[in-house]
């Protein structure tokens, strides 16, 4: 399909906020599901690091 402005582009042939939310929701959740992941990550990282101390400080 070609469009022959970019409004014309935007507008996806009167799709354009079906097509549109569906991309910024798509981004949206792979961010979201990135953040979560990381900060998950770091919160057990963090449990390891003081669970390896604690044992260290034991012995």
């Amino acid at each position: 399909m070609a469009f022959d402005t970019f409004f014309d582009f935007l507008a996806m042939g009167r799709h354009g906020s079906y097509v549109w939310s569906a991309y910024g929701f798509s981004i949206f959740s792979l961010i979201a599901l990135t953040w979560n992941t990381l900060a998950k990550r770091r919160r057990v990282r963090d449990t390891l690091v003081k669970h390896y101390l604690r044992s260290q400080t034991r012995s």
